[in-house]
């Protein structure tokens, strides 16, 4: 039986997912959420969203079509997003609606994946946060290993700060990445190729601290958000994610512990074709940045600026 103290409603859906609520009785309509009723509303609990958010990387937004459909599309007109973040969905809605532009497929993957698809020619926009504890980049190193003999750019779209959520009062005394190890500590973890997972990866490695010393290493889940629910519900003690998660989710803290760079890796051949033209257009306008202003966890100040082309 479901526990009503952690229910939500459309409203709180709504909120969380960053869509309208029309939108989340569609999800609901067509059986891409779970839900259940109380009279005539429909309820959920934070398991139906971390399912609807799991099963999306792999389903499009409401009006965009799926990947399974990538191979069909007309690479001439068409191009594929991929990335996780709620601000390439904003930045999509806005392609669609630019003089250049038109229908834009999404795809969810990590960092990592979006990556290797853009080398295998499965995506043309590929969003990534991956830090190099070697070098202390971001990205750049990445897009060199993954995308190998492939002219790509680096586009800036924003800063985030990463770090830990821990419970509301922080009662295991949680600080830094090294106290993820501890003997009383247990966490939660990003799904495999995710920029927060590959962060924590290398501060572990800096280290010298064993993935076998990290109770719940192995426990993924495949979302900031998800992640800090699981933390506010004591199913782990401490989590890895960004900063903007925590306003959507009570009972949590945040320990700030880096500011990264989320950016765009696009083939260079592609630079000049007209939707990836609307794209930076789109970035450097006033008022796509004035979309997240007010919103916390993004900085948008060097957002649309090419960072380096790696041949």
């Amino acid at each position: 039986m479901r526990d009503n103290k952690n229910s939500l409603g459309a409203e709180d859906v709504a909120d969380i997912l960053g869509i309208s609520k029309n939108t989340v009785y569609k999800l609901v309509k067509r059986g891409d959420i779970n839900s259940y009723r109380v009279g005539k509303k429909f309820r959920f609990t934070m398991d139906d969203i971390e399912g609807y958010i799991r099963s999306s990387r792999n389903m499009p937004p409401s009006g965009s079509r799926r990947s399974s459909d990538f191979a069909a599309a007309d690479r001439s007109s068409d191009i594929v997003i991929s990335g996780q973040d709620v601000m390439l969905d904003i930045l999509s809605s806005y392609i669609e609606r630019h003089e250049k532009g038109g229908m834009c497929l999404r795809s969810y993957a990590g960092s990592y994946d979006s990556l290797v698809n853009l080398y295998h020619g499965k995506v043309h926009v590929a969003s990534s946060h991956l830090w190099d504890g070697d070098s202390g980049e971001y990205n750049i190193s990445y897009v060199r290993r993954l995308v190998p003999g492939i002219s790509s750019v680096i586009v800036h779209l924003t800063c985030r700060t990463q770090g830990l959520y821990v419970a509301e009062g922080n009662p295991k005394g949680i600080k830094t990445w090294a106290d993820v190890s501890g003997p009383d500590v247990r966490m939660i973890n990003r799904e495999k190729g995710a920029g927060s997972r590959v962060l924590l990866d290398e501060h572990l490695r800096l280290l010298g601290i064993s993935k076998k010393q990290v109770r719940g290493y192995d426990e993924e889940s495949h979302s900031h958000l998800t992640v800090a629910a699981a933390v506010a519900r004591g199913d782990a003690d401490v989590g890895v994610g960004d900063m903007k998660a925590v306003s959507q989710v009570s009972g949590v803290d945040f320990i700030p512990l880096q500011k990264e760079r989320y950016e765009l890796v696009i083939r260079e051949e592609m630079m000049h074709h007209p939707k990836v033209e609307a794209i930076t257009e789109i970035l450097r306008s006033k008022e796509f940045r004035e979309e997240f202003i007010g919103l916390s966890g993004y900085d948008t100040r060097d957002m649309g600026r090419i960072v380096a082309t790696i041949e």
